[in-house]
């Protein structure tokens, strides 16, 4: 059906807002993932409906309204901190969207030139291919914003599958931009397909629709073989998550009474006073989330190491219960040794969001974050641009301090569990969110990820869910369980197939109240099964080479194509 002015006009509007809108409920708090299998359909409608002179451009402009709608609503909860970034991050997210639309009103147009030759333009094997290319081109740029620029991946279309976990298991294949590349894939597709039908009868499409269903077919027997798999030989860990639900802005006045540390040592001593130090549910690990104590680190590179007295106090009563490896969020700062060999803080030192890994005998192992909060932990040009300070003071609420610096390390942490050596991957805040960050820390064996976060600068809102519901992808895509624990949620466990479930009982490991509300203060006693020899995933042995691969042959695809047809014409 051709369409044109007025008609056209609102058609295009109405089929960017909607897309926009379906897309922005996929995730916490509505969840509505069903969606996730329409939710472009209006909006490729709107793409390839552009025809004529700078079609580009238009593509640009329908997709960036759609994609910032989306994301101004799903980061809304971003206004808590600042209301300038709860607009601005979500416009610059949906120039990726724009991009994307530029490609799909163009060379990627599978209804461009229809009728102008005797080929069969809209014919199937050109129809596969361009939704192949779609789909390629899209998750592409899915993979895109979350590698350059601000780096914020957050909330790709393949994250709507978190708890569907026979779908989710392909994330192992491509990453979790290979799931969006799927059902990309199927809307173009049934999109198509469902125009050829209307145009020319029944008899079109139904290869189509064949091989899309049998494509999808294998996607979920993949997930049930998976699902299926056994870990093996493997070292069982017993972990306490503790979790305190302190609003940040209450924090500031806690710490400065210590209450903070008072309520890590209730939590822990009361979960710890009914469980025998030499019975088999003693935990190996107890767990405290990002920047935990608020005493500082202070390190030296040869390995020497003090912290505050604050620290030392709320660990040594904690450590009477008995033993266990203690890990901890907390601020850590540059040391160094004097010539009378005592330690002390290095004169412009850096310093580090980190984590801190004490073993019962009181050794020492830090990583420091990589991956900083762009205008939270670093602001890019500030000693140079000054209002920049000036701006986030004012949205934050808090006095600029300095920026943190970045680690530098991929090594895993060694910590011994049952005899075995069990390699840890450390990742703070929303560096579980990063795929190939994490990715880089894989070697053979058994490893852990664990995360510490602190998602109480957005006090009860959907962000700590949305947060959890990109993290536990990481545990799929590398095949390592997953340990997080966070101030406000969601403090979890997390198996290598993604579920929360318990190993023997399948009791549910995320720390919740009652009524299964994870902004509560409490503690969960979590187990955990570490394969010895994990199982393979294609994503560990060619990272985001493979979608950036799938990527370049789906522009080269279109464009093979749409310079076959402009040859064709000619």
């Amino acid at each position: 059906m051709e369409i044109s002015g007025k008609r056209a006009c609102l058609f295009r509007w109405l089929g960017t807002i909607a897309s926009g809108l379906i897309t922005a409920v996929l995730l916490p708090p509505l969840n509505a993932s069903y969606l996730v299998w329409i939710a472009l359909i209006p909006l490729l409608a709107v793409l390839w409906s552009i025809d004529g002179k700078r079609a580009g451009w238009k593509g640009f402009g329908y997709a960036w309204v759609a994609g910032t709608i989306a994301f101004l609503i799903q980061l809304s909860w971003l206004s808590i901190v600042t209301s300038a970034g709860s607009v601005a991050l979500p416009m610059y997210l949906g120039c990726f969207w724009g991009f994307f639309g530029a490609f799909a009103a163009t060379i990627g147009n599978p209804w461009k030139n229809r009728g102008q030759t005797g080929l069969n333009l809209g014919g199937p094997v050109r129809g596969l291919l361009l939704a192949f290319s779609t789909a390629a081109v899209w998750a592409g740029f899915e993979y895109l914003r979350g590698a350059i620029g601000l780096e914020f991946g957050w909330n790709g279309m393949g994250v709507a599958f978190h708890e569907n976990l026979i779908m989710a298991q392909a994330a192992d294949l491509f990453g979790v931009a290979g799931l969006s590349l799927l059902v990309v894939f199927f809307q173009a597709v049934v999109l198509q397909t469902g125009r050829r039908l209307i145009k020319n009868g029944p008899k079109n499409g139904v290869g189509d629709l064949a091989f899309t269903g049998l494509l999808l077919g294998l996607v979920v027997s993949y997930g049930l073989w998976r699902l299926s798999e056994k870990p093996g030989e493997s070292v069982r860990l017993k972990a306490l998550l503790v979790q305190l639900n302190i609003p940040q802005e209450a924090a500031r006045v806690l710490w400065d009474a210590l209450d903070v540390h008072l309520g890590y040592e209730e939590e822990t001593l009361n979960a710890l006073k009914n469980i025998d130090p030499a019975g088999p549910d003693w935990p190996d690990w107890v767990v405290w989330p990002e920047t935990a104590l608020t005493g500082r680190i202070v390190k030296a590179d040869t390995g020497e190491w003090g912290t505050w007295q604050e620290n030392t106090r709320t660990i040594s009563r904690v450590r009477e219960a008995g033993p266990f490896t203690l890990i901890f969020g907390a601020t850590e700062l540059e040391g160094e040794l004097t010539p009378n060999q005592e330690l002390m803080v290095k004169p412009d030192g850096r310093f580090f969001n980190s984590i801190a890994v004490m073993s019962p005998d009181d050794d020492l192992q830090t990583f420091r974050k990589n991956h900083l909060v762009m205008f939270g932990e670093t602001i890019p040009f500030v000693d140079s641009i000054p209002l920049l300070k000036k701006i986030y003071e004012q949205q934050s609420g808090a006095k600029y301090g300095g920026s943190f610096s970045e680690g530098g390390s991929f090594e895993p942490l060694p910590i011994e569990i049952e005899g075995h050596s069990v390699g840890m991957i450390p990742s703070v805040c929303f560096e579980d969110s990063v795929p190939a960050l994490n990715r880089k820390f894989v070697r053979p064996g058994a490893q852990l990820i664990v995360n510490v976060t602190n998602d109480g600068w957005f006090k009860e809102s959907p962000a700590a869910a949305m947060h959890f519901a990109n993290s536990r992808f990481r545990a799929i895509e590398l095949r390592r369980p997953m340990l997080r624990c966070a101030n406000t949620g969601v403090s979890a466990a997390v198996d290598f197939k993604g579920s929360t479930a318990h190993p023997v009982t399948s009791a549910s490991q995320i720390l919740t109240d009652k009524s299964g509300n994870h902004f509560t203060r409490g503690s969960l006693l979590t187990e955990l099964e570490i394969p010895l020899n994990p199982p393979t995933s294609l994503y560990t042995q060619i990272g985001d080479y493979g979608i950036a691969g799938l990527f370049v042959t789906g522009i080269f695809t279109a464009y093979r194509l749409r310079r076959r047809e402009i040859l064709a014409i000619k």
